[in-house]
């Protein structure tokens, strides 16, 4: 379902009929069979319950009173028919109403799952995962709590409240009259109760949520937590919140659970009244007793669907909590869409241009100032800085994670806010710093590369990022677990890894943001052998800490606080003392070949034969 369908029916912070009106309006269709076979059985389950209620007044009188022996089969059977009606209907109104809420809980796990895809990286990167994971497995039960209640309240309890107080009408008018003036302080204490509890439900579910989210975030961060001692603390922090969430709980069974003396306290009124005053009927003025006990069973069975519908408006407050947390998730809209008349993305030599583009994260802090640079079909381009400088920041941008405040960005050609993200995307293959592999085997995170790739492309992909050597070493191979977040291999496998998912991409624009930073140097010697083919015929654009690892870019730039400084070769740069690319190759104290030394080669070989020993000789040091 689209974000704008998903804004229709709008909910009201007040109105429970809102909320249901739009799950309704978004499910009833599919459900219509189901629901009726439901609502069928909770009928026969609220006619056999009055049945019941009238039955005893010919039971009573006509074979008690009256002692008529042929009335005991017939009277009996009803009575045993009503009880099989009332069973069978009951295990399948049930069973109906079970997989409405398993398929219901499916569906809205899946489609928060499906918008969250759709929210942009800003509303990640302000929203804690572990919390927002655990909120919305909490608050998805709320969709289904809220339609089971109302749909048993309405169907079982309201008609078999109905019923039964039509056979108490019948039996004895006047009784019954005197039996329901317990419902207007019923109805006040459920509406007092009601509003109390609106309030701490969703103080509650926000506190669960944030106390299951945090510890979601310890067990992810096990490895730190050990690391820095820092169990004791943040047992400490967890106790806080588990004491807080008991408290909360504890507060709303209080006041939830003052109904219960309430409406026991009515009832047993109730029916004390009804027995005096029938047994007085019954003892001074000589009535025969089947009409009492008709009248008082329907009293008695009618006590419990009166009770259940007082607390379910109880019950459904926090349903709704949980349901308007959910969709207040659902109707966020992305603040980065494509543009209503966006189109695929056609990308085939990559060339990449920034035209004068500013952009910060805040308004009032820009991290890019007029920025205008290209990175050249097929070459190397490197982007170096200290650190804040903004160069992960625009390969950020570059992928479209967000839109720029100023000027354009170019592929090929076109500006990438005019086309679609998802083809933009599939043109891209990027490797970050920091490696993450999902649940699944090391094959299935290579192929996430591309979800087509074959398994000899895969493994090929492996060898090309020196990766085939140690998979093959796992105890399954390729189709070995990596366990959460890649936790069973090193931070080097983890990164061989990621740029073996990067390689099979076949993407015309790779985005390397210190890919061998987490490798070993015998491992980044490889890895570095292996990139100089894969960049070969690619636009490849390299972010650089350290510059040993760009002096033959075809391309470097330099920024400095959001802006380009310098821009050239490493000759051209190096060849002024003076410029900061220079003084940062200074203050790191070597020169050596790097990822690109292979790509390069061919091109500086024949010019510069002395630098290219040398740098030759630098990298089998470091290998």
């Amino acid at each position: 379902m689209t974000v704008q369908t998903s804004l229709k029916l709008k909910v009201q912070p007040t109105e429970v009929s809102a909320v249901l009106r739009r799950i309704l309006a978004e499910n009833g269709k599919e459900y219509r069979w189901t629901y009726v076979v439901a609502v069928a059985c909770l009928l026969i389950v609220s006619g056999t319950t009055a049945f019941t209620a009238w039955i005893m007044a010919p039971m009573i009188n006509q074979i008690f009173y009256e002692r008529r022996s042929d009335m005991i089969v017939w009277i009996c059977a009803g009575f045993m028919g009503a009880s099989l009606l009332r069973g069978f209907a009951g295990y399948g109104q049930a069973v109906s109403l079970a997989r409405i809420g398993n398929n219901l809980v499916a569906r809205y796990q899946k489609r928060s799952f499906d918008h969250l895809m759709k929210l942009g990286v800003d509303f990640f990167n302000e929203t804690r995962s572990g919390r927002l994971a655990a909120q919305v497995n909490e608050n998805v039960g709320g969709i289904r709590d809220l339609l089971s209640l109302t749909l048993t309240s309405i169907s079982r309890d309201a008609v078999s409240l109905v019923a039964l107080v039509g056979v108490m009408i019948y039996q004895d008018p006047v009784l019954s009259l005197s039996s329901l003036l317990i419902g207007p302080p019923l109805i006040w204490a459920v509406v007092y109760i009601t509003r109390r509890l609106r309030k701490i439900n969703r103080e509650s579910v926000l506190i669960n949520s944030r106390l299951n989210g945090s510890v979601q975030e310890a067990t992810q961060g096990i490895a730190i937590v050990k690391a820095f001692t820092l169990e004791d603390e943040l047992a400490r922090r967890i106790g806080i919140m588990a004491d807080t969430a008991e408290q909360r709980n504890n507060k709303i069974a209080r006041v939830a659970e003052r109904l219960s003396p309430i409406s026991e306290i009515l009832g047993g009124l109730a029916i004390t009244a009804v027995l005096a005053y029938s047994g007085y009927r019954a003892l001074v003025l000589g009535q025969p007793p089947g009409a009492v006990f008709s009248f008082i069973t329907a009293l008695i069975l009618a006590y419990d669907p009166a009770r259940r519908l007082a607390r379910t408006q109880v019950g459904m407050e926090r349903a709704l909590v949980n349901a308007r947390m959910i969709y207040e998730l659902l109707d966020l809209e992305p603040k980065q869409g494509d543009a209503p008349d966006a189109v695929e993305a056609k990308v085939t030599t990559g060339e990449v241009r920034f035209n004068n583009v500013t952009f910060g994260y805040n308004a009032d802090t820009p991290v890019l100032r007029d920025l205008s640079f290209t990175a050249a079909a097929g070459k190397v381009t490197a982007v170096v800085g200290a650190s804040g400088a903004g160069k992960s920041t625009m390969v950020a941008l570059l992928q479209r994670f967000y839109d720029v405040d100023k000027g354009s960005i170019e592929v090929d050609g076109q500006d990438i806010a005019k086309v679609t993200k998802h083809s933009l995307r599939q043109s891209i293959a990027y490797v970050a710093q920091a490696p993450y592999l999902f649940e699944g085997t090391i094959r299935d995170n290579i192929r996430y590369g591309r979800l087509s790739a074959t398994d000899a492309e895969i493994e090929q992909a492996a060898k090309q990022a020196a990766a085939d050597e140690f998979i093959r070493q796992q105890p399954e191979g390729y189709d070995t677990p990596v366990g959460e977040g890649g936790s069973t291999l090193s931070g080097g496998q983890r990164q061989r890894v990621s740029i073996a998912r990067a390689i099979v991409r076949q993407a015309p624009i790779l985005l390397l943001d210190e890919a061998t930073s987490a490798l070993d140097n015998e491992a980044e010697a490889r890895v570095q052998e292996a990139l100089s083919h894969v960049m070969e015929g690619r636009t490849t654009i390299v972010i650089a800490h350290r510059l040993s690892t760009v002096v033959n870019a075809d391309h470097i730039i330099v920024l400095e606080e959001g802006r380009l400084v310098e821009e050239g070769t490493h000759a051209t740069l190096m060849a002024d003392p003076h410029s900061l690319y220079a003084r940062f190759h200074r203050i790191q104290g070597k020169k050596g070949l790097g990822l690109v030394d292979d790509v390069k080669a061919s091109q500086t070989s024949a010019q510069t034969p002395a630098p290219r020993s040398r740098a030759k000789k630098t990298v089998r040091r470091s290998a």
